[in-house]
């Protein structure tokens, strides 16, 4: 015999997140980076991407992507990075509706994918989202909505970047490190 009280709750819970998922405009957002360090930057673009998208798309980009096209240096390998970006996602967005690809080029996905429908980036590069676009056009595929999001700011004032807490200017967090002399 059911218990009306527990059905009710269940259902109650079924349909709020019928409704949640309702309420995501995209079906597909991609998102890419480095990830090197993470900071509260990533996790902030991380946890825009999975307020919109009912599956993520997360493009990181291949130890060569990094050191001979962008020319950046990084702490952690690949491998390393993608741990720790599946372990924030668990700790911080608690989903498991994406999937982490290798980027080996710039755009990975976003530029042939019929079933992206948005973008989200940083104010620093959402004018990639164009680049896409145009390129997009070209193939005769739809364009893709660019949702940008604002820079975290570290306690200077300046944007929080894993290269500054390489450098132990700043912590994950964005405060300030006080050079010991």
């Amino acid at each position: 015999m059911s218990n009306p009280e527990s059905d009710c709750e269940i259902n109650n819970f079924i349909l709020f997140f019928k409704m949640k998922s309702l309420l995501k405009k995209y079906e597909c957002v991609a998102m890419g980076g480095t990830f090197d360090i993470l900071h509260i930057g990533h996790i902030e673009l991380l946890k825009k991407s999975f307020q919109i998208g009912k599956f993520v798309i997360i493009g990181l980009s291949s130890d060569n992507l990094v050191k001979e096209r962008l020319k950046k240096k990084i702490k952690n390998p690949y491998e390393v990075r993608k741990q720790n970006l599946v372990k924030i996602i668990d700790m911080e967005v608690g989903s498991n509706l994406y999937e982490v690809t290798k980027l080996e080029d710039v755009f990975g996905p976003l530029m042939f994918s019929e079933k992206v429908d948005c973008m989200v980036a940083s104010t620093e590069t959402s004018h990639k989202g164009e680049q896409v676009n145009m390129v997009r056009r070209r193939m005769g595929l739809p364009t893709i909505d660019i949702v940008s999001v604002e820079l975290k700011l570290a306690q200077d004032g300046l944007p929080i970047s894993s290269s500054r807490i390489r450098a132990n200017e700043i912590d994950q967090m964005g405060n300030t490190i006080k050079n010991k002399k």
